[in-house]
């Protein structure tokens, strides 16, 4: 939990973002970034829906507190909204509120994700809301409902770590949800601390839209969570077209491709752009397996604390090529 915290706190440095942005892709960020810009994620892309996975797609970056970096994390969505048109791939769009503008304003941040679902909705292209921590967690349910009343191409997630989590996904039963676990640190007022909570509740969501929701978005790489999910669609006559397993881009490809060819609808998250970092810490934070190791190889040697952090993505390259 203290290596895990260590992450987290990390994940907010913009210093080491920074240092990150300049050495991250050279030390092999790339194995679980899909590229540093449009053409290349459409690249990756193309070449997951050759083996029958569909992509969503996170043009990163979060926590955004000026206007002119808000509007042009819009204009590069919107680049990609017409990008998924034009190349005709088979990908849908996530995307976190805080970096079209909910730390500046809401009603700025409402007319910027507007504009978004808009085009999106005129090419048909489904937009998710990926839910970021606690403290943005009711606005962003509050831009999902207001937009709901007039498009209906849009969805969002519940984290399974929040004590909230079975309210919230009884009352946004009638959208498409991605089914979490959470990935940010959150006090335990709000939230649920142990691994062994968070998993029981997160079957207890998925199971509760699996039955009642509108489609499922599971997204875990968790092989026992996954076969759970196996037998009980089955039990339950639950059809395939009703959800889809959901993994992180680099994360477990041998079980991807696994349950795209036993005919499970599978969805890849392809993140790409410069600003990895953040989310790159959280991927550290979330699996004790990868952090173990960095921590051993890399904290144990006389390096600095940004190229040693950044030396992680490398270490994580060799980590996520071989299966968990």
């Amino acid at each position: 939990m203290i290596v895990k915290n260590f992450f987290m706190h990390l994940s907010e440095n913009q210093l080491l973002n920074k240092a990150a942005q300049n050495y991250g892709f050279k030390l092999g960020a790339h194995s679980v970034v899909a590229g540093t810009n449009i053409e290349e994620a459409m690249g990756s892309i193309k070449e997951l829906n050759a083996q029958g996975i569909s992509c969503t797609i996170d043009n990163l970056g979060e926590f955004v507190h000026d206007k002119a970096e808000a509007l042009h994390a819009k204009k590069q969505i919107l680049s990609v909204v017409d990008a998924i048109h034009a190349h005709q791939v088979d990908a849908h769009i996530s995307l976190k509120p805080s970096q079209l503008g909910l730390d500046i304003d809401y009603d700025f941040c409402l007319e910027n994700i507007k504009e978004i679902v808009e085009k999106a909705s005129a090419y048909d292209i489904f937009i998710n809301f990926d839910m970021e921590n606690y403290a943005r967690l009711q606005p962003s349910f509050d831009l999902l409902e207001e937009l709901s009343k007039d498009y209906d191409n849009i969805g969002t997630v519940i984290q399974s770590y929040f004590f909230r989590a079975e309210e919230d996904i009884q009352k946004y039963s009638k959208y498409r949800l991605r089914i979490v676990k959470g990935a940010y640190k959150e006090p335990e007022a709000v939230a649920y601390q142990t691994k062994e909570e968070i998993d029981a509740n997160f079957i207890e969501l998925i199971e509760y839209h699996l039955l009642n929701g509108k489609f499922t978005s599971i997204a875990t790489h968790d092989h026992n969570v996954i076969n759970h999910v196996k037998q009980f669609v089955i039990d339950h006559s639950i059809p395939k077209e009703k959800f889809e397993f959901q993994m992180l881009y680099g994360f477990r490809k041998e079980m991807q491709l696994e349950l795209a060819e036993q005919g499970y609808n599978f969805c890849t998250y392809i993140p790409f752009g410069t600003d990895w970092y953040g989310y790159f810490m959280r991927r550290l934070a979330e699996r004790p397996q990868n952090l173990n190791l960095v921590v051993k190889q890399v904290f144990t040697k006389k390096t600095n604390a940004a190229i040693g952090v950044v030396a992680g993505a490398f270490l994580l390259g060799r980590l996520t090529s071989k299966r968990f």
